[in-house]
């Protein structure tokens, strides 16, 4: 090109020193623009925060899950028949019941608790839990529940997944996929499994099944260390330890198929563990914490310090922004859980007392804080407890009827809804599925039950499977 050519090109376009500012300025502002659109989409994460779907009430939740099946008719659904009918057979105008091995010839079996009306209702409460009790005015409790499975195994991955079969996502994996993390320095889905062991359903209830790994659970070790290798080796720094980790995700990254969620999830693994070196050590350091709060939920006393422990763990984690957190209580064979065949009163007494001044602190000390308000607390186990002995002095699976309760995240406490017939055998009030315990979470947190699927095999699967309802009483 001529020089002639330039120049002549160069006088249509006139150049003063205020237009070249001008158009230099909105060129750099261009590219300033594209790199932080292109930081953002390289950062950008399958739980980064998600609008809900309508405006949310709770932004986290808190399952206190009584593996093994705790009993309504001992704890919050006093029946005078039962107990005046002790010893009989059931009558045949209360129907059929089924069983895994209560002999035909069972008899009914009345309760030796003894429940007091507490609160500005008088709802009744048994004297398993006075704690609780204390705190009823914040809970409404659900005397109406039922499933459809009665062994322990299928009633859990109900309960945890609307399905009574492993392989599909638990509700605290579906809501990582309906509203993404609110802390990029802790996982957003905890696990707090009993020490005593392992139940029927194992971790694959809890697991994140079709959808990608990124929703999976992080479960935390019983104990004073629920995280291992927290610490930095001593001759490690934390800028060696940032420069190892981006050599390994540069080399994972070179060869990164992008639609290969398993190892995606690994890298992001890689980098939620830098970040928890850094923060989730004063975080899951308990020592920290006042002696009044530390009493608030018998932390350092027995039978309640190991439970309690999780449960002050669990409010500092939705302090922090995570998302679901399940504390269990009950874990190992038979009587290690609710799972009270033998002998009702013995099993009840020993976990009632080793949860229920736990779980009354855990209630308080969110409301003082302000946090109960955004936090949806959920009570109760995969079933309940049979009206028959079991045994002569057991009660066996019972999943026609059975009690949960729900306290923060907007539900309206101090009310009582839905009711089992007379003698506890099934929900003849007002009943209420696992699916539509699993709606009225969803809506809590802002999400639909229709709006929240994920394609699977030429199916949109959504976690209330068919079509579960708001249980509008409590919201």
């Amino acid at each position: 090109m001529s020089r002639s050519i330039i120049r002549d090109s160069l006088a249509h376009f006139p150049r003063t020193r205020r237009t070249f500012f001008r158009d230099a300025c909105c060129g750099f502002g261009g590219l300033a623009l594209a790199s932080l659109l292109s930081e953002e989409q390289a950062g950008a994460s399958p739980l980064s925060p998600i609008a809900p779907h309508h405006p949310p009430k709770a932004r986290s939740v808190i399952f206190l899950f009584m593996a093994g099946g705790p009993s309504h008719i001992e704890t919050f659904d006093p029946k005078p028949l039962l107990n005046r009918l002790s010893g009989q057979p059931r009558p045949a105008e209360f129907g059929e019941a089924r069983y895994q091995f209560i002999a035909k010839d069972a008899r009914l079996l009345g309760t030796r608790r003894t429940f007091q009306k507490y609160g500005e209702n008088g709802i009744e409460v048994s004297d398993l839990f006075p704690h609780t009790a204390g705190c009823i005015d914040d809970i409404a409790v659900l005397r109406s529940c039922h499933g459809d499975m009665v062994v322990h195994s299928a009633a859990q991955y109900e309960l945890f997944s609307g399905r009574t079969v492993p392989g599909f996502p638990s509700m605290g994996s579906w809501m990582l996929y309906g509203l993404g993390s609110e802390s990029r320095s802790l996982p957003a889905y905890v696990v707090m499994t009993d020490p005593r062991g392992a139940l029927e359903a194992g971790q694959p209830m809890y697991s994140h099944g079709f959808l990608p790994a990124s929703y999976q659970p992080t479960m935390f070790r019983p104990g004073d260390r629920p995280v291992l290798n927290l610490d930095l080796p001593r001759s490690v720094d934390r800028s060696q330890r940032d420069r190892t980790l981006r050599l390994i995700r540069e080399l994972n990254e070179s060869t990164l198929d992008p639609a290969d969620e398993e190892f995606n999830a690994r890298i992001s693994a890689y980098d939620l563990a830098f970040r928890m070196q850094t923060e989730a050590p004063e975080l899951l350091d308990l020592s920290r914490e006042t002696k009044e709060t530390r009493d608030l939920y018998g932390i350092d006393a027995q039978p309640t310090d190991d439970y309690g422990r999780r449960c002050l763990l669990a409010r500092k984690l939705v302090e922090s922004g995570v998302r679901f957190v399940c504390v269990v209580s009950g874990g190992g064979p038979g009587n290690l859980q609710w799972d009270a065949h033998d002998d009702i009163e013995e099993n009840h007494l020993r976990k009632a007392a080793e949860t229920d001044k736990p779980v009354a602190g855990l209630l308080k000390d969110l409301k003082r804080r302000g946090l109960l308000d955004s936090t949806l607390m959920l009570w109760g186990g995969e079933f309940g407890r049979s009206p028959e002995a079991q045994s002569g002095r057991g009660r066996d699976h019972h999943n026609l009827g059975f009690t949960m309760w729900m306290a923060g995240g907007g539900v309206k406490g101090a009310q009582v809804v839905g009711a089992t017939d007379a003698i506890g055998l099934r929900a003849a009030e007002r009943p209420y599925h696992f699916r539509d315990i699993h709606t009225t979470i969803l809506h809590q947190l802002g999400l639909d039950q229709h709006k929240l699927t994920y394609p699977h095999l030429g199916r949109d699967e959504r976690l209330t499977f068919v079509e579960g309802k708001v249980i509008r009483e409590i919201v």
